[in-house]
């Protein structure tokens, strides 16, 4: 078996430390990164939005799987669920398991000759420098890494290894209902809007009737949810902008992209609901090659909130 060839790129981002407790933070750049991989990602998700597609809504995909890997079975998170999403699509694999090219080999798995890894990328810690009076950490970095993954489909595996596994047996619907509801964000439902009031900290619904589907529903219902967890006393992001504007479709992009996240975790089919700001999010990503990773990754963090504050409150109720 060929060892198949694959560019991976090492680049540093600075972060600094208060004691010895890391602080990472996102500062605003007058100049686009000059970094390849941030550029190559924002390339190909231009190239998505441009055709009409958002690539983190993954409508070819019935079962609303994860991408996940194959041998730890973690699914993939932040920047990499849109950059898998997209290879999958792009390459019509019908699997959505994925692993390097020597867990495939481990496995007893060949990838077929001429297929192509798909890059995904991670931010790997560094320890900085000690100051030698205090004995603290004053500075350190965080290096940008890639390297090459395949599908389980570029492969030789049997057929039936191909399959993602069936869902489990449980009523998804009902299971993101208790979802919603265990995070005890207020919601009422009536009127023809969907929108999330930072004013009274509430989300407003139309009632689940006027849906076309059940998927809507709750896709609608999690794109607002994922603004609820922006507030002040939550995540604290920027809701100073207002419609058109740069800010506004940042908060826009990162609720649409939370909401696909939390329905393939949920087990619904996730739906583009803002097409029309598909321009915006287009001149943020040509503005700023590195605003997809940053919406992408809280975006992540606002569905890790949903997810954790579910968890914790049914832990309480135990």
């Amino acid at each position: 078996m060929q060892k198949k060839a694959c560019t991976a790129f090492i680049y540093v981002l600075k972060y600094s430390y208060r004691g010895r407790r890391p602080l990472y933070t996102v500062e605003r750049q007058d100049k686009m990164s000059t970094n390849p991989i941030y550029q190559a990602v924002t390339d190909a998700i231009i190239a998505q939005l441009e055709q009409g597609a958002a690539p983190w809504v993954k409508p070819w995909r019935a079962d609303a799987s994860a991408d996940a890997n194959l041998v730890t079975g973690k699914a993939y998170q932040g920047v990499n669920r849109l950059i898998l999403g997209m290879a999958a699509m792009a390459g019509g694999f019908s699997s959505n398991k994925w692993a390097s090219y020597n867990q495939l080999k481990a496995a007893g798995f060949n990838v077929r000759k001429g297929e192509k890894g798909t890059a995904i990328c991670f931010y790997k810690p560094v320890a900085g420098t000690v100051d030698a009076s205090t004995g603290e950490l004053s500075s350190g970095y965080a290096v940008l890494k890639s390297y090459c993954i395949f599908n389980l489909s570029q492969t030789d595996a049997p057929a039936d290894a191909l399959t993602p596994a069936p869902a489990a047996a449980f009523d998804a619907h009902a299971a993101c209902d208790a979802a919603i509801i265990k995070t005890g964000a207020a919601i009422s439902h009536g009127g023809d809007a969907a929108f999330y009031m930072p004013s009274t900290d509430s989300i407003r619904m139309p009632n689940k009737a006027s849906f076309e589907s059940a998927a809507h529903y709750y896709a609608t219902a999690l794109h607002e949810l994922t603004h609820w967890t922006g507030a002040k006393h939550r995540l604290n992001r920027d809701f100073s902008g207002r419609f058109g504007n740069p800010a506004y479709a940042f908060e826009e992009l990162i609720a649409e992209i939370g909401a696909a996240y939390l329905c393939a975790d949920l087990g619904i089919q996730g739906e583009l609901r803002h097409a029309g700001y598909i321009a915006s999010w287009l001149k943020a990503c040509r503005d700023d090659n590195t605003a997809i990773f940053k919406a992408a990754a809280m975006a992540q963090k606002a569905a890790d909130f949903i997810k954790g504050t579910a968890a914790a409150l049914e832990l309480e109720a135990a």
